[in-house]
């Protein structure tokens, strides 16, 4: 997976690819999808939501240029494969999910629970959460129909942002903030995630 799926379409950053290296992905995958954990694609996940396929997991974590000072926030936990992702790479992730039974998933998960700086909110995304900004880094693996201004206010000034947007047709977005607070976009490339959840 790591040499035919995403070193050869450029990845380079050696932490990112030892974080992949030792987290195992079959073990966030439901048991039916086992065989297919390491194939290059999305897979079907609980709840009527996807596992996005290893070269997307790393572009977007590689583009967030990660230290181990870092504090990051995830919206959309998962089954929690790109939370362990983070945690071996930053000092600090919250990792935000909406759907109570994923919420649960992710923190039984024995992989995930080896992590001491991993902190579970279930809570809606699109509020982001204030209780922990700002953050270095912001990452949202579910796709809105437009950026929550609540999750740019929550960015760091230095800090980057990756985020799929779109409803019909998604694009996968960096936003910088620079040390004036000024913010600049730049549309990656085409993207399929399930839409970003909100309460009713």
């Amino acid at each position: 997976m790591i040499k035919e799926q995403i070193e050869f379409r450029g990845i380079r950053n050696k932490a990112l690819l030892c974080a992949l290296e030792k987290i195992p992905r079959h073990l966030f995958v439901p048991s039916e999808f086992c065989e297919y954990a390491y194939s290059d694609q999305a897979l079907p996940s609980y709840c009527g939501q996807t596992i996005s396929q290893p070269y997307i997991v790393a572009k977007m974590t590689e583009l967030l240029s990660l230290k181990k000072t870092d504090r990051v926030l995830e919206i959309g936990t998962g089954t929690g494969y790109q939370t362990a992702i983070l945690a071996e790479l930053a000092g600090e992730v919250y990792t935000m999910e909406i759907i109570p039974e994923l919420y649960e998933i992710a923190k039984a998960n024995p992989v995930i629970q080896m992590y001491n700086n991993i902190h579970f909110i279930l809570d809606d995304g699109y509020n982001g959460y204030e209780a922990a900004a700002p953050f270095n880094a912001i990452i949202v693996t579910a796709a809105p129909p437009y950026i929550p201004e609540i999750l740019i206010e929550q960015l760091s000034p230095g800090g980057k942002m990756v985020i799929p947007v779109g409803v019909s047709e998604q694009t996968l977005y960096l936003l910088t903030k620079d040390i004036n607070r000024k913010v600049i976009m730049f549309p990656l490339i085409g993207v399929q995630f399930v839409p970003m959840k909100r309460k009713k």
